[in-house]
């Protein structure tokens, strides 16, 4: 189901100046049928990169690294971005485009299962991006939140899931069952999370974007 008007997509899409790399990556993404983000939601990555004036990101879901390599540039020289993946090939793609963008200093792809991985990095981070498996959405949340210092952004992807989040509204239903109620029930614990201040977006496959409060306020 689309979300927003395809007419306004393809005129968002056109103010968009993704670089001829990130255009590579994204088509190559797409022969390869990985769940990227596009380009609307990765200039949405970027300035909320900057805005934040992160300086510690990390991602789940890497794939083919479009969406790294959004967030990658907004960086400071002396930022630093951690990216979760668990298909080893996918992450050998992400490293290959990283480094062609000269980013490879500044990312590192970690290759396992994030369930696992979250509980082996330090944060505190600025800014988390959440693309990974949709069934972990919930499960990982806490850990998510732990290492956001205060003030940071946790951004997650596919809270709309093609509108199939609202019950009856697209029959019949064309994802995973298990997924949908999977992301239901996220999005209704994150909009309860008193340690957050969250805004769902409808931008593209839908957007939440959660600032963490100081510990004092929560």
């Amino acid at each position: 189901m689309q979300i927003v008007a395809p007419e306004i997509e393809r005129y968002l899409a056109g103010l968009d100046r993704p670089t001829p790399l990130l255009e590579t990556v994204a088509a190559e993404g797409a022969a390869l049928g990985l769940p990227n983000i596009d380009s609307i939601v990765g200039s949405l990555l970027h300035a909320m990169v900057v805005a934040s004036g992160a300086r510690s990101v990390l991602e789940i879901g890497t794939a083919n690294g479009y969406s790294a390599l959004w967030m990658a540039h907004a960086l400071a020289p002396d930022g630093r971005l951690i990216s979760i993946e668990l298909d080893a090939e996918r992450a050998g793609l992400a490293r290959g485009h990283l480094a062609t963008a000269g980013l490879a200093d500044q990312v590192s792809v970690m290759v396992g299962d994030a369930a696992r991985l979250v509980h082996k990095v330090a944060g505190p981070f600025d800014l988390i991006f959440n693309d990974g498996d949709k069934l972990q959405y919930e499960p990982l949340h806490d850990r998510l939140v732990e290492l956001l210092r205060p003030g940071g952004l946790l951004i997650t992807d596919n809270v709309l899931w093609e509108g199939e989040v609202v019950p009856s509204l697209v029959n019949p239903p064309r994802r995973d069952p298990a997924e949908t109620a999977a992301i239901a029930a996220f999005n209704a614990r994150l909009a309860a999370d008193s340690r957050l201040a969250t805004s769902f977006l409808p931008v593209r496959d839908g957007v939440a974007i959660a600032v963490r409060r100081p510990a004092e306020a929560g």
